[in-house]
């Protein structure tokens, strides 16, 4: 796809949006889905590159999934937990949660399984995670690199196991276990002394409870305990899937650059999704939020006044990072984010790519293993974006257009990974009025 030039907004917003499901929430549910007993229906899920990624390795695995892209319904007919198909092929692309969660699931099956991915996807680490499956009693190895993709799973099933993670590079891989846990042949306990993205796990725990699974936790700071009895099956349900905080974050973000105010509906503070908390950040930086427990607003600041830059720990929701980063460049005073280490490991290097693309736009950039700090310029100016084939570097930096002229997005088409529409949905909204 041609470079997409972003068009400036020349009067403040006043829009509403309602957004497509969420990814981690599609995801998370597909798994749950194909072990189930029975026939499960997940209604507003996402389609996109990662979520049909995670479709076909299922379909792959003998897992009966029917998707309706038109309708974003999906229907499985779960496998309780029996996988049917042996000595398959699984290629996941860039996605994480695909990888991860299937690197786990074939870990009960019976057969050989192979798991692959990009270019990318092979600098990605995955190591954690199986080493917590080997110490469960499943064997799984390398085919190349150590610690990284491609992964041999030979299944047979997992045993109860006490696991302890001192720290991770992704929360995925402790999903992905607890996910599997149910059909283990014991007990599982799983600890984590250092935790990132604590509210994915919640979020994922939630969803094992909505598809009947008990799982006992207990969160004190950034250490986190985790048992699941065995033995457990989850029941299929129909489930209507929230849309993604994530990537909810540019339409909440838009009104703090542009000005006016932005409505996002089926997202509020009954949201299992932590990114929702991205309206906390906003309101620090100046930001008017209203919250229902469906809808999210929020307003630029009040007239006189200007964004403020302020020192955050985005530990706990580190996907809004680079969202944040863009609205900094147009604060009063400098804006640190800390924390983020784990970006590093994403589809790209975030952290620094983040700080060599803000620098285009004219910021001052600091940045260490785990922190940036951006001091903002006088004067902002346009520049093209490079996005690194990452999905959030093109949907963050697209922010800046609506305040700054000639901000053009590089290979815009990387937004397929999880928001297909997001540049005509981003022009409806500064359309709207």
């Amino acid at each position: 796809m041609k470079p997409i030039t972003i068009v400036r907004a020349v009067a403040p917003l006043n829009c509403k949006v309602r957004l497509p499901g969420s990814k981690s929430l599609t995801n998370r549910a597909l798994v749950m889905s194909a072990l189930a007993d029975g026939r499960s229906t997940l209604a507003g899920a996402l389609f996109c590159d990662d979520t049909e990624y995670m479709i076909a390795c299922l379909q792959a695995l003998g897992v009966k999934v029917q998707a309706d892209p038109d309708s974003s319904a999906i229907v499985v007919e779960g496998c309780g937990g029996q996988i049917p198909a042996t000595d398959v092929d699984l290629f996941c692309g860039n996605s994480g949660t695909t990888i991860r969660f299937c690197t786990a699931l074939c870990s009960l099956a019976c057969g050989s399984y192979r798991l692959d991915g990009t270019d990318r996807m092979r600098e990605r680490p995955i190591g954690d995670l199986v080493e917590a499956l080997r110490s469960c009693g499943a064997v799984v190895g390398y085919e190349k690199e150590e610690g990284y993709p491609p992964v041999i799973v030979k299944g047979g099933g997992v045993r109860g196991s006490k696991i302890a993670f001192d720290s991770v590079s992704s929360s995925q891989f402790v999903s992905a276990l607890l996910m599997v846990s149910p059909y283990a042949a014991g007990d599982m306990f799983v600890s984590v002394d250092s935790v990132i993205s604590a509210p994915y796990l919640a979020m994922t725990t939630h969803l094992m409870d909505s598809f009947g699974v008990s799982v006992v936790d207990s969160l004190q700071g950034r250490s986190a305990k985790y048992i699941v009895p065995a033995p457990q099956r989850y029941q299929a349900t129909d489930l209507e899937i929230e849309p993604d905080a994530s990537n909810a974050s540019y339409f909440l973000a838009a009104p703090a650059i542009a000005g006016g105010r932005v409505v996002v509906e089926g997202l509020g503070t009954a949201s299992i999704q932590g990114d929702v908390g991205f309206v906390d950040v906003l309101e620090r930086m100046g930001c008017v939020v209203e919250r229902g427990s469906n809808s999210l607003a929020v307003a630029g600041p009040e007239r006189g006044k200007r964004l403020t830059g302020i020192d955050v720990d985005l530990n706990a929701m580190p996907d809004v990072a680079q969202t944040l980063g863009v609205v900094a460049v147009f604060a009063e005073g400098p804006t640190t984010i800390k924390n983020i280490g784990s970006l590093r490991v994403k589809e790209t290097d975030r952290l620094q790519a983040m700080a060599i693309e803000l620098q285009k736009l004219g910021a001052e950039i600091d940045a260490g293993d785990d922190w940036i700090r951006i001091s903002p310029p006088s004067q902002p100016r346009g520049a093209r974006i490079a996005t690194y084939d990452d999905h959030r570097m093109a949907m963050s930096f697209s922010l800046a257009g609506l305040a700054v002229a000639d901000v053009e997005i590089l290979d815009p088409d990387c937004v397929n990974k999880t928001f297909p529409d997001y540049f005509s949905r981003f022009g409806e909204m500064v359309g709207q009025r």
